[in-house]
């Protein structure tokens, strides 16, 4: 059960990575309600974190979640923000996939 606490912790970081995408494009009322949304997946993603270390240990927990950000973080860039997928992008984003695994499947 806490390995999908965790990975719900990792989809949050990619949450509030998209709202500050979102928040730096507008202006007023509808920048602070993306700000908003950053603080909630912010608090959401780092008290399921939180909990996911009480029985996970915390030097897998912790790359895990970061994995699962900066990789869900660069496919929003790509997918929806229209960032490069360059080939020596996805090869890393690839390498740091791979080493996500490896943790996982040590721990």
């Amino acid at each position: 059960m806490n390995w999908i606490i965790l990975i719900v912790a990792g989809l949050c970081e990619v949450g509030f990575t998209y709202c500050l995408g979102r928040a730096k494009a507008v202006t007023g009322m509808e920048w602070w309600a993306w700000m908003g949304g950053f603080l909630v997946f912010t608090v959401a993603s780092m008290g399921l974190l939180a909990r996911a270390t009480h029985t996970l240990p915390l030097g897998t927990a912790y790359p895990v979640w970061t994995g699962i950000g900066a990789v869900g973080t660069v496919l929003v860039g790509i997918f929806i923000f229209g960032e490069p997928a360059t080939f020596w992008r996805m090869f890393f984003i690839t390498t740091l996939i791979a080493s996500v695994v490896g943790l996982k499947m040590i721990s």
